[in-house]
């Protein structure tokens, strides 16, 4: 999920807790607790720093996203907690756990996927059935802040509301795009999913060959065709791999790619992310001028 949306998740858990007999300095705790916990995985922006090989592809959402570092990072912030705030409070660990795996769990379910099982396993898991930016999601968390606003006393009931119907709203959805999914696995080589903005509709990603198709789909009509797109599956990638190493990593970290060696450039694309006539996940090289 994007940025905001996570900051909206340790909001929201915020949200949830009953403050009625805290003081201030709880308060403080639990806030920084939410939120910062709701985006500590994300630190590993900071690998761009010191990436010197193409590897932050990989870096990102991996070992900071596995479900097995959860209590640590859980642990930190109970840590930070007593720094900051003086405040020693065992439902500051259950808290701040809680708020990383939402945002490991919430980050499996769009196209981007998560290094979740790292460090036993190097898979990059995605269901792709929730859009990295999902409207939904906002407008269900911004309707109990409203309403908390109204009557401050039911601000927990609020809140604790709106992660029931958000839950919902992941189950339909995603009940809809593994149907949808299904549906194509049998046609084709390999087939992904990415769920568009507009809610229970898909760009479906089929590739069969040398052939990539992309469909737009969902449940309640006929499916359309987006694009065709032909990999050119006899490219020899040695040379791109070793001037653009971003290539490799790409080329090992999406599900499948399209291939691209015309007179002009050699490269290597992710369908998922294919609109107006482009990926931008695309890594080639100039074959008559450097780039």
């Amino acid at each position: 999920m994007d940025t905001i949306t996570h900051t909206l998740f340790g909001l929201s858990l915020y949200g949830a807790v009953d403050k009625r007999d805290m003081d201030k300095n709880s308060k403080r705790a639990y806030l920084l607790t939410a939120v910062g916990a709701s985006q500590i995985p994300d630190i590993d922006v900071l690998s761009r720093l010191w990436d010197t090989e193409g590897l932050y592809q990989m870096w990102h959402r991996g070992i900071t996203h596995s479900v097995f570092l959860t209590p640590v990072w859980a642990l930190l912030f109970f840590l930070l907690s007593f720094l900051l705030f003086k405040v020693k409070d065992k439902k500051l660990f259950l808290l701040g756990w809680l708020a990383v795996f939402i945002h490991n769990t919430s980050d499996l379910f769009n196209a981007w996927g998560t290094g979740y099982l790292e460090p036993f396993s190097n898979m990059r898991i995605t269901f792709g059935t929730i859009p990295i930016v999902d409207l939904v999601i906002w407008i269900i968390m911004g309707t109990a802040y409203i309403f908390s606003r109204r009557n401050k006393l039911k601000s927990p009931y609020y809140f604790r509301m709106a992660w029931a119907f958000l839950l919902v709203h992941v189950i339909i959805q995603s009940t809809q795009g593994f149907i949808i999914y299904k549906q194509y696995d049998d046609q084709y080589d390999q087939v992904a999913l990415s769920a568009d903005f507009i809610p229970w509709t898909f760009s479906v990603i089929t590739k069969k060959d040398d052939e990539v198709i992309i469909f737009n789909d969902n449940l309640f009509k006929k499916e359309e065709t987006q694009y065709v797109l032909q990999s050119r599956e006899t490219a020899d990638l040695d040379k791109l791999f070793s001037q653009r190493p971003e290539a490799r990593t790409l080329y090992e970290w999406s599900p499948f790619v399209v291939l691209v060696d015309d007179d002009e450039r050699l490269g290597l694309y992710d369908p998922r992310f294919y609109r107006n006539g482009q990926s931008f996940l695309f890594e080639y090289i100039e074959k008559n001028t450097e780039r």
